[in-house]
């Protein structure tokens, strides 16, 4: 028989902990997908006109390299994708990076963001991050570390989505 979870701190810990998972399970999918894909795919319109393969798996890196300096954890690993990949358009003729060095930082913005996160307390989930001031976060303490890993792990599953166009099937 199963116990009853106690106090606010566990039944927090428990919703952080399946927010984490859905992260983790996100971020798999799409490195599976990533394994799956030649060059030639990731290369590919998601659908006529639309973004590359390539260029998503970059703004997805970026988005979640941002992270790390939101939530105050460290600085940015890449930072040279933000420009590349967020505050530009897919075929704007920036060069990008070979797509094995996106897929290596992949993997390294992801194994070190999740280190961080099974770290962090439910005190540290619940405080502000770095994109909202003292005031505002008073006012609205929703606007919260968690709330971040929330609004990305939507984010990084919408473009997983579209990137599952790319598979030959």
């Amino acid at each position: 028989m199963s116990t009853p979870l106690s106090t606010e701190t566990e039944k927090n810990s428990l919703i952080i902990t399946m927010l984490i998972s859905s992260w983790e399970m996100q971020n798999k999918r799409l490195a599976e997908l990533i394994t799956k894909l030649s060059d030639e795919e990731l290369l590919s319109e998601t659908s006529p006109g639309k973004n590359t393969g390539v260029y998503l798996l970059g703004h997805i890196i970026a988005a979640s390299d941002g992270m790390f300096a939101i939530m105050g954890l460290q600085d940015k690993m890449y930072p040279a994708l933000e420009d590349i990949f967020l505050r530009t358009p897919d075929k704007s003729g920036k060069t990008f990076p070979a797509i094995d060095t996106l897929k290596e930082y992949f993997h390294t913005v992801t194994n070190s963001l999740n280190t961080y996160f099974k770290k962090m307390s439910v005190v540290e989930w619940l405080s502000k991050h770095n994109s909202v001031s003292a005031e505002d976060f008073a006012k609205e303490p929703h606007r919260n570390k968690l709330n971040i890993l929330i609004s990305r792990t939507n984010h990084l599953a919408s473009h997983l989505g579209q990137m599952l166009y790319l598979e030959k099937k």
